[in-house]
């Protein structure tokens, strides 16, 4: 399964904001990296520059690769809607982006780790496909063995903002996901239109 496996805080200086969570490297340098620092004269970006550097910013956001967003892209705009709206919500209902949401791993990249080494069902069945798909009442929920993972504790442990559309329990160590997220629901600073008319030239 392919991913991006390079730097973190230099993606997170190119866009301004720390899209992969808390970063002390990005506080010390909020700025763009480049041989001349913050000092460096920048031209203007283009319209193709500013909706290219949006597509970018929600690929790596949500971990995917050029083809999967493409695709998710696709898919999304076939159906009737607002199709950034959709494509949003598409990307919430990916398995890694839930089980992050619930609170059981920091960042994405580690619940792509946990789905990817079997510490998670859904619905009871072992699914080892971050990609998946999950639906309305979808239940989520750890393998028994995994129940202690000092990754999963500390991450619940340290558990911030809680998210309408997914519910959690710490006593059975599952969640529930009740609902596709709407536009105002989802608290990624993504401007979706642009991605939407830079697909559409």
């Amino acid at each position: 399964m392919a991913r991006y496996t390079g730097p973190k805080t230099k993606i997170a200086r190119k866009f301004g904001e720390a899209i992969f969570g808390y970063d002390k490297s990005f506080d010390k340098k909020p700025y763009p990296p480049g041989q001349h620092g913050p000092n460096r004269r920048r031209k203007a970006p283009s319209d193709y520059g500013i909706q290219l550097k949006e597509k970018q910013k929600a690929k790596h956001t949500y971990g995917l690769l050029e083809r999967q967003f493409r695709n998710l892209f696709a898919e999304s705009a076939k159906r009737s809607g607002v199709t950034g709206t959709i494509l949003l919500q598409l990307l919430e209902s990916r398995l890694d982006n839930v089980v992050f949401r619930m609170g059981l791993a920091p960042t994405r990249r580690a619940a792509r780790q946990l789905v990817v080494h079997r510490h998670l069902r859904v619905n009871g069945t072992l699914c080892n496909i971050p990609s998946a798909r999950v639906k309305p009442n979808d239940v989520i929920s750890l393998r028994e063995r995994s129940k202690d993972l000092d990754v999963v504790l500390d991450s619940l442990s340290k558990r911030g903002k809680k998210f309408p559309w997914v519910d959690f329990s710490r006593d059975t160590m599952s969640g529930v996901f009740l609902n596709v997220p709407e536009r105002e629901e989802i608290p990624e600073n993504i401007r979706e239109q642009l991605i939407v008319e830079l697909y559409s030239k």
